[in-house]
C-alpha cells in the first residue's frame, strides 16, 4: 500500500508542473489574438475615417 501511495505521489509531482505550462501557452495565444484584433480594428477605423463617403457626407448635409 505504501508503494502505491509513493508511486501516486511521484506521478503527481511529474504531471503537476505541466498544468501551469499549458495555462501559459493559452495566455500567450490569447494575447496574440487580442493584438491581431486591435491592429485590425485600428486599420478598419482608419479606412472608414478616410473613405470618401465619410469625409464628403458632412459637406452635403
Amino acid at each position: 500500500m505504501k508503494r502505491k501511495l509513493a508511486a501516486l505521489g511521484t506521478l503527481r509531482k511529474r504531471t503537476g508542473g505541466e498544468a501551469g505550462q499549458g495555462l501559459a501557452e493559452y495566455a500567450l495565444i490569447l494575447v496574440f489574438v487580442a493584438l491581431v484584433c486591435v491592429v485590425a480594428l485600428r486599420q478598419l477605423g482608419i479606412a472608414v475615417a478616410t473613405s470618401p463617403g465619410f469625409t464628403q457626407l458632412p459637406n452635403v448635409l
